[in-house]
């Protein structure tokens, strides 16, 4: 059958229930906004979310932990040595925090083609002392330019600069809790004592607001050679080393890999935090259940008004069916009027998704715990917009199938005979 026809024939159908067309398309329409503005919405405040861990996270950790010694005494004398020993209150071992022949580590990880970056680290446990008051706190000795480029450390300071931190000599970055604590302005002199008693003075230069309260209570940042000078080490003494790689997703098998070829401990990210994205998988995947059933919500709305259209048009697909239109065109013509509907509403969708996504992008969201956020996150992911428009076709198509099977097993003998 001639295909233009069988297009008119549609268009007449959907022209003559043109109240109840336009309601079909407008629950389509308002699905796929509102699954577009849901995800968007969801999405970036899951994106958000994450960045405040995530951001600051290392793919992998290399450290060497304080641990008891596996080699005991009794275990090495002949008389016990294949018994099985159980020692209580082992005490750690002598080993040290410093990770040995890290020049050597380094140089290895820059020729890796599966790191993207590392940052050296050291941290330093502290008390500021606040007049006859010891506040406990942590300083992260960092390069400033690495740690820039990995985990985005200008983007948390809300005051000062971070770079003055490799150019001012014996600085320190304040966490925001910790510095209203301590009431330290920038340029203010602070003074820390170190574990073994020795007192620094050392030179506010900028404030650190990571969102974690807790976290910028305690967390300080200065060089790594001024925490060496802190503690007393050598200009080669180095704690931790904070890899980024191409691929994620590769971060466990690869910290397994290290941990075997540097002799030290190895944490992947996935294991460090196993539990926060179990949480951000299940937001996201409430998302789209929930996107989706508006969708099928939609869809069962054009089954309902195309199984209307057929008991009110028998008469005419009687009509068509006896000039000659077989039970498959008569079926053609009622999947093109549900693919219409879905097609034409899935676009204005699409749009007005768009619309109410930039919309809520615009709206304030000013709040302390997060000062580098100013407006609410939308995700503007192309993968939305695809999904939103497949299901648009996919459920109305669906919706549309079996009212047009029904149409097409229709006996224009009995629609005639009965009129």
């Amino acid at each position: 059958m001639n295909f233009k026809l069988i297009l008119n024939i549609a268009q007449s159908l959907l022209l003559a229930r043109w109240k109840q067309t336009l309601v079909a398309a407008i629950g389509v329409t308002f699905s796929i906004a509102m699954f577009i503005t849901l995800l968007s919405f969801m999405t970036g405040l899951n994106d958000l979310l994450d960045g405040l861990i995530l951001n600051r996270t290392p793919h992998i950790r290399l450290y060497n932990e304080i641990k008891p010694n596996k080699y005991q005494p009794v275990n090495l004398t002949s008389e016990y040595k294949d018994h099985y020993n159980f020692i209580q209150s082992v005490k750690s071992g002598n080993s040290r925090q410093e990770i040995y022949n890290n020049a050597a580590i380094m140089q290895a990880l820059a020729s890796d083609k599966r790191v993207m970056g590392f940052s050296p680290k050291i941290t330093a446990q502290v008390f500021f002392n606040d007049g006859t008051v010891d506040i406990t706190g942590v300083i992260n000795g960092i390069e400033v330019q690495a740690e820039n480029k990995l985990f985005h450390f200008n983007d948390y300071i809300t005051a000062g600069r971070g770079p003055d931190l490799s150019k001012v000599s014996n600085s320190i970055v304040l966490g925001k809790g910790l510095a209203e604590k301590l009431l330290a302005d920038i340029g203010d002199m602070v003074q820390v004592t170190t574990a073994k008693g020795e007192r620094f003075q050392l030179k506010v230069v900028g404030y650190f607001q990571s969102g974690i309260g807790e976290y910028d209570k305690v967390q300080c940042y200065a060089s790594v050679s001024t925490i060496q000078k802190l503690i007393g080490k050598t200009s080669n003494y180095i704690t931790d080393v904070q890899i980024k790689l191409t691929d994620v997703m590769a971060a466990p098998a690869v910290a397994k890999e290290y941990a075997r070829l540097f002799n030290v401990d190895a944490e992947d990210i996935q294991t460090a935090n196993s539990q926060f994205e179990t949480g951000s998988f299940i937001r996201t995947l409430i998302s789209y259940a929930v996107g989706i059933t508006l969708l099928i919500v939609a869809g069962f709305g054009i089954y309902n008004i195309l199984n209307m259209m057929i008991y009110e048009k028998m008469d005419s697909i009687a009509i068509l069916k006896a000039t000659g239109f077989s039970g498959r065109d008569v079926k053609r013509v009622f999947l093109l009027i549900a693919l219409s509907i879905g097609f034409s509403g899935g676009l204005v969708g699409l749009l007005m998704g768009f619309i109410f996504s930039s919309a809520i992008d615009q709206i304030p969201f000013n709040t302390a715990a997060l000062p580098t956020i100013k407006t609410y996150p939308i995700n503007y992911n192309p993968v939305f917009y695809l999904i939103g428009s497949s299901f648009s076709l996919i459920t109305t198509y669906l919706a549309g199938l079996f009212p047009a099977r029904k149409a097409s097993k229709v006996d224009p003998v009995i629609i005639i005979r009965g009129k």
